[in-house]
């Protein structure tokens, strides 16, 4: 835990993709900068923590974990076969699913965002579905490439999502998959006017949030970040 008046280092999970800048074009491990920029604003120090391998040691040196966004979970992981419309990165899998066993190991607040909602469901033993346009009969979720959807939230009474934001929330959102179940351990605790789910937490004393959409693009509202960072006090 952060003391003698330190801020909080928060550690991020990042993507490790192929990537372009300057004269190179070469594989990167990155992260889009409005993670880096919400931490900062909530008050803590942001630690980017590459997916390579599934050694999580890093997390002795933080005090709060953020999963990103990226890539869709591998369907195995929860015992269904593959959509024509999933794309995984299975080494990103292996390391983030440790990142989660080794914070319950270790008691830290975690939050989830996007993908990071669903690692955070598949590890507590949830299922997901893979093509949510398929279910819900619209692209309002994931209207085209690289562009947001905006979308109203209703969080449930006595949430740790609603006292934080409210009996109701607003975000952009950037998903075609979804929570299907939750699974024992966690709790839907927020949905979309569709029925989608868009926030899931352990109930309990431990901060563990996950959303579906993707509150670093607000950069004038930091109150998930916030809320994870003073978890840490």
């Amino acid at each position: 835990m952060a003391s003698n008046g330190s801020r909080p280092l928060v550690g991020i999970s990042t993507y490790v993709e192929n990537a372009r800048w300057g004269v190179w074009d070469t594989a990167a491990a990155l992260l889009h900068r409005s993670y880096v920029d919400s931490v900062v604003r909530a008050g803590g120090v942001p630690v980017l923590l590459p997916s390579v391998g599934e050694d999580v040691s890093a997390l002795s040196a933080v005090d709060a974990l953020v999963i990103a966004g990226g890539a869709d979970v591998g369907p195995e992981r929860y015992g269904r076969a593959p959509h024509a419309k999933t794309v995984t990165r299975p080494e990103r899998d292996g390391f983030e699913f440790a990142l989660v066993r080794g914070a319950a190991e270790r008691g830290l607040p975690v939050l989830g965002v996007c993908r990071g909602m669903q690692v955070l469901t598949v590890v507590h033993g949830g299922t997901l579905t893979q093509h949510l346009p398929e279910v819900v009969g619209h692209h309002e979720h994931q209207p085209s490439p690289a562009v947001y959807g905006h979308n109203r939230f209703t969080l449930a009474h006595g949430s740790r999502a609603a006292e934080i934001l409210g009996a109701e929330a607003k975000g952009q959102c950037y998903h075609h998959q979804s929570v299907d179940a939750p699974g024992p351990d966690l709790t839907a605790v927020g949905w979309a006017s569709d029925g989608t789910v868009e926030a899931v937490e352990l109930p309990g004393e431990r901060f563990v949030l996950g959303v579906q959409w993707h509150p670093e693009q607000d950069l004038e509202d930091v109150r998930l970040f916030a809320a994870l960072v003073a978890a840490t006090l």
